[in-house]
């Protein structure tokens, strides 16, 4: 059988980022504004009025100090509050292409290889900026890679599900080398005029290149000795941005449109169901929790965090074991575990296994079991 392994990874930091104390000082003004322009209404209960937020509720909430933006520009603007990107021709590479390309670039490097030596391109992620044509495609064009690639959307578990995909096609040999691109561009669909969301997502891109280990020529190799996936139909996290609202004759970009979420319901249904799947998954290769050097799980929220790391555990994991990136990127969507993957692998030594996990929407939950080569 063919062994597959991560061959080299890359990660995208933006240049700018946002701390809540600016985010906060952002939204306040605004609460007051719309409060103020709004107080008739807000008299007779016809509205509701906007409550002011403050760093301590953000950090307390999901233990989020910052998070990396594509740009500042608009965000903090009291008239606005969302980004100012401005519209590219079509004949630029798109926004999502050029974070894409940056960070697999810094893979390529990584694993020792050329772009013209892939064999395929998978972009996954929470959202495209458009329907087609597909931006791994555009970043395949744009890297000078042969071969194939496309696009998949699986919310917050997009990352280990493209993942997923890499390695079946490596096993059935239909691909030898797999370049998966998360280019996580989510501020754009962020409501930043809602206090209980507008401080979660933060903008990265991260890469990974999935091999034969044959074919690799990378001196840093994880076997992915196996990966698993649940879903199970939930809305209690939702983003309805989509062409039929022109059809339906409503605000395409009103609050429904954007992301929201019920999270208590979230918290207390995905944590128990995660840490069941983690578990499950180790134990079809007779792994217990102390075989288990790294933690790498989704980066959503710190409480969840910790609370499905104790469920694997019997205990409070410590920073080592399952590194936390929240409190300067944020929920980056499916990229947060590997976020913490390129931040904290270089103390594994060879023979140690790790487990990759995201979790959300969906809900949909990814793992991969990997074993430094």
């Amino acid at each position: 059988m063919t062994q597959v392994v991560i061959s080299g990874s890359g990660l995208w930091t933006p240049e700018f980022s946002i701390s809540n104390e600016e985010l906060v000082d952002s939204y306040n003004q605004y609460a007051d504004k719309f409060n103020e322009e709004n107080s008739a209404q807000i008299a007779t209960g016809e509205l509701a009025a906007k409550p002011h937020s403050s760093a301590e509720f953000i950090y307390k909430a999901s233990g989020i100090k910052s998070r990396y933006v594509y740009t500042k520009d608009g965000i903090l603007d009291v008239e606005r509050m969302r980004p100012d990107i401005p519209e590219r021709g079509e004949n630029e590479l798109s926004n999502q292409a050029e974070i894409g390309v940056l960070a697999a670039k810094q893979a390529l490097e990584a694993a020792g290889r050329k772009a013209e030596e892939v064999d395929a391109v998978i972009v996954s992620c929470a959202y495209t900026q458009r329907a087609y044509p597909a931006i791994a495609i555009e970043i395949q064009d744009a890297l000078g890679i042969e071969g194939f690639g496309f696009d998949m959307l699986v919310a917050c578990s997009a990352g280990t599900f493209a993942l997923h995909r890499a390695w079946e096609m490596v096993k059935a040999g239909t691909a030898r080398s797999v370049l998966v691109i998360n280019p996580e561009l989510v501020s754009p669909q962020l409501n930043y005029c809602d206090r209980d969301s507008h401080f979660i997502f933060g903008d990265v891109a991260t890469t990974m290149l999935v091999e034969a280990q044959d074919y690799s020529v990378s001196d840093n190799q994880y076997e992915i000795l196996s990966t698993s996936a649940k879903t199970k139909y939930s809305s209690n996290i939702r983003s309805n941005f989509g062409y039929m609202s022109r059809a339906n004759d409503v605000d395409a970009f009103g609050t429904d449109k954007l992301f929201h979420q019920e999270g208590r319901k979230v918290f207390k249904e995905v944590c128990p169901m995660a840490a069941e799947h983690i578990l499950n998954h180790m134990g079809q290769h007779n792994l217990t929790a102390t075989d288990v050097k790294r933690w790498w799980l989704h980066q959503a929220n710190i409480n969840m965090n910790m609370l499905i790391a104790k469920k694997i555990l019997g205990r409070d994991a410590n920073a080592t074991e399952a590194p936390v990136v929240l409190d300067r990127y944020a929920n980056t969507a499916s990229a947060g575990s590997l976020i913490a993957f390129n931040l904290y692998q270089d103390d594994m030594q060879s023979g140690d296994y790790g487990v990759l996990c995201s979790f959300g929407a969906g809900y949909s939950i990814g793992s991969l079991v990997v074993q430094k080569r």
